[in-house]
This record gives structure tokens, C-alpha cells and sequence, in this order.
């Protein structure tokens, strides 16, 4: 179990930028690409990688102190602290049954492909932590390493139905040929997203008038009724701008600090709505070629059939009204945090990644921006609620791996992913732990 782990270990810890380059190259020799072809393929998907991870780290570099700034001036008190995705992907890395999360999930996906369950090849291999993370969580409930391996099993299965379930809807919303997402935390979030579409529909609220149109306001509505005020860059200054007096006013800055905070968030906002969906096109160059390869051998050699690229979910959050929305839904997670009773969850870890949690709303609210506002809002609200119920679940599960809590926090939460919350949930009612 340790040397499988370390094998795993020694793949993922090279990081997306050189990980999916091999396996890009690997995989489109094995079907049939010219060296240069696929080489060229490979070097691009690893420099879009490098591209996102840019922008993303520019997002939470200028909005993580915003958000951080936000809990301390409002005077936030809550019992447990939300502490992201690190700790959580620790967590998931940190037992068991994140030592043989690369052979259950590459087997998973082998015999789903074999026994035509599934279209997706998920070459996604770093997003394995999700799987693991309802496994651990659900080891350490019940105190069973079969019954974490059947969870993490199960996670693995619905992230890629799920994928295959929605990449006709990406395909059509985002123009990408044979891409899918069955991203551990993206996929299963359309367990929320569709009950949410579904009553939008059912109410009439900002509903299209045929499947194929867009419904009330959207951005790009927006960008045409309001001319240079409507662009992306000005979108997301404005919006910096608002976050920022919200974050920084009340703080006692001198005039210089005030506003140098203030307008450097703003300038940051607004880059990463420029180029967020610049370097996303990036990383589409180097997949396309590899998509119409694959399509070109499995039509020789598996007539009928039809295959998706599994990829991260980080590919759809440069859509402007994901961006937005994720933008404006960063104070109103912390207002509702505050206001909704029951809740005792702190939002701050991933406070700055919003954009993540609505990722697959947008292409079903089909980029409408209302919808994408209100459903996103209600999603927020429910995994608040869900982080707040399995609480002791993630403090026990952090205690287990020997995780150092931040200084004055008993307890520690995150923003729950929806499928691993039901599977604790389960666990916790089967086994009356």
C-alpha cells in the first residue's frame, strides 16, 4: 500500500503543468497522432495549465485577503471555520484509502469503458482526491476500510455518469468537441443544479423561450445594452471595486493603504476576467487536436461508439457569467453566513474560489444571468447548511491525519461536496456512529 501510494504520490506532486502534458502526448500517440502532432498537443495543454493556475492564483491572491478582510471588520463569529480545499485534498490524501485512490479510480474508470457504462476517459488523474475524500471520510465514520473504498467507489461511478450526462450541454454551451467533467466536486454538484433548473422551469422565473435560446439577462445582453460599461475588464473592476470598499473601509487603513488595497483589487478583478478565458482558449488549442484524434481511431476500430476527455473543472469558470456571479456571490455567501439561523459554518478557505461551486450552473441556466445569480445563492446555501451539519465528521477526520488547526478554531468545516455529505450522512444512520 505504501509503495502504490507513492507511485501515486510521485505522478500527481509533478502538478497538472507536467502531469497532463505526458499523459496528453501518451495518449494521442496510442492513438495514432505523429510525434510532432502530439508532442505540440501535450506542450499546449501543459502551458494552458500553467496559464490557469496563473489566473487562479491571481483571483485568490487578491480576493482571499478581501474575503479574509470581510470576516474581520463585519465581526463574524462562528464555531467552525471553513479551511478549503488543501486541508480537504489532505484529508483525502492522508488515509488509507487515499494511498490506493490512483489504482481504484484507474480501474473504475477501465471496467466502466469495457463494459460501456461510461464514455469519459478521465485523465484528470489529480482530481482523484475527491473520490478519496468521500472514501476517508467514510472510513473514519464507520471505521471500515471496505466500506470507504465502496464510498470512494461510488463517487467515482457518479462523477462519470454524471460527466457523460452533461457533456452534450458543455459541448452545445461552450462550443467544445468530446470534452466532459467529471471533476469530483463539478460533477455531483448537478445533484443541487438540476432540482434548481427544474423549479426555475417549472416557475417560469427568466425562462427561455426554446430549448435553444437564452432566457432574461445574461452578460452579454449586459455588454450590448451598456457598450464599454458591459465589457468583462469593466465588469470585473467595478465589481473589485465594491468588494473591496466592503472588505477595506471599515478596517482603519491610512488613505494610502485604503486605496491602494481597493484598486489593486479592482486592476485584479479585471485581469482575470480578460485573461482567465484567453488562457482557457489555450488549453482547448492543445485538446482539441487530441479529441479529433481520438475520434478518428475509436471510428476505425469502435464503430458507433463515442468517447469524451475528461477534464478539471477549472476550464469553465472563465465564462463571464460564472466569473461575475462568483464575484458578487463572495459577499453574499459571508451576509447569509451570518443571518442564516442554524448555520455555524465560517466561509473563509474557499470563500475566494465561489466561481467553483457554480461552475456547472452556468451552461444549464444557459449563461442567464439571474438564474446563475439566484441558483448560485441557494447552492451556497445548502452546502453552508451541509458543511455546518458534518462538522465533527471533518474535525474528527483532520484530528485522524494529525492536522494542525488554526489558531482559536475547535472546529474545522468546509464547504461540503454534495455526494460525500450523503454518503457520511448514510453512514453515520446505518452504522449509528
Amino acid at each position: 500500500m505504501d509503495a502504490i501510494k507513492a507511485v501515486y504520490d510521485f505522478i500527481t506532486g509533478f502538478g497538472p503543468s507536467v502531469m497532463m502534458p505526458i499523459i496528453v502526448t501518451i495518449l494521442a500517440l496510442v492513438l495514432g497522432a505523429r510525434f510532432g502532432k502530439a508532442l505540440r498537443a501535450g506542450i499546449t495543454v501543459g502551458i494552458g495549465f500553467i496559464g490557469i493556475n496563473l489566473v487562479i492564483g491571481l483571483l485568490f491572491q487578491y480576493m482571499g485577503p478581501a474575503a479574509e478582510g470581510m470576516v474581520k471588520n463585519w465581526g463574524v463569529e462562528l464555531t467552525a471555520i471553513d479551511v478549503g480545499w488543501p486541508v480537504a485534498a489532505a484529508i483525502a490524501f492522508g488515509t488509507r484509502i487515499g494511498s490506493v485512490i490512483f489504482i481504484v479510480g484507474l480501474l473504475v474508470n477501465i471496467v466502466m469503458l469495457v463494459l460501456r457504462l461510461t464514455k469519459t476517459v478521465d485523465i484528470d488523474l489529480w482530481n482523484y482526491w475527491h473520490w478519496a475524500f468521500s472514501g476517508s471520510l467514510v472510513f473514519v465514520v464507520s471505521g471500515s476500510f471496505l466500506l470507504g473504498i465502496v464510498a470512494a467507489v461510488i463517487h467515482a461511478v457518479a462523477s462519470l455518469v454524471i460527466a457523460d450526462r452533461t457533456a452534450p450541454r458543455i459541448r452545445e454551451y461552450f462550443n467544445w468537441p468530446d470534452i466532459s467533467i467529471p471533476q469530483g466536486f463539478a460533477a455531483v454538484s448537478m445533484i443541487l443544479v438540476w432540482p434548481i433548473i427544474w423549479v426555475f422551469d417549472k416557475i417560469g422565473f427568466q425562462k427561455p423561450k426554446a430549448e435553444t435560446e437564452e432566457g432574461g439577462t445574461d452578460v452579454s445582453a449586459i455588454r450590448e445594452r451598456f457598450a464599454i460599461f458591459g465589457e468583462p475588464v469593466l465588469v470585473g473592476l467595478v465589481l473589485g471595486l465594491v468588494i473591496g470598499v466592503l472588505a477595506y473601509v471599515p478596517a482603519g487603513l491610512s488613505l494610502k493603504d485604503l486605496l491602494t488595497n481597493i484598486l489593486q483589487l479592482a486592476m485584479g478583478a479585471a485581469a482575470v476576467m480578460l485573461l482567465l478565458p484567453r488562457v482557457v482558449g489555450i488549453l482547448m488549442e492543445g485538446l482539441i487536436p487530441l479529441s479529433e484524434q481520438a475520434r478518428e481511431f475509436l471510428q476505425k476500430r469502435f464503430a458507433g461508439r463515442e468517447f469524451y476527455i475528461g477534464m478539471d473543472s477549472a476550464l469553465l469558470i472563465g465564462e463571464p457569467t460564472t466569473l461575475t456571479v462568483g464575484f458578487i456571490l463572495v459577499p453574499i455567501t459571508l451576509i447569509l453566513a451570518v443571518i442564516l439561523p442554524g448555520n455555524k459554518m465560517l466561509p473563509f478557505g474557499d470563500l475566494a474560489a465561489t466561481p467553483f461551486f457554480i461552475a456547472m450552473l452556468t451552461p444549464y441556466a444557459r449563461g442567464n444571468f439571474w438564474r446563475t445569480l439566484v441558483g448560485g445563492t441557494i447552492i451556497m446555501i445548502l452546502l453552508m447548511y451541509m458543511g455546518s451539519i458534518w462538522t465533527p465528521v471533518i474535525t474528527a477526520t483532520a484530528q485522524s491525519i494529525g492536522y494542525a488547526f488554526p489558531e482559536g478554531a475547535a472546529q474545522i468545516t468546509g464547504f461540503a461536496n454534495p455526494l460525500a455529505w450523503i454518503l457520511v450522512m448514510l453512514t453515520k444512520l446505518f452504522t449509528g456512529n
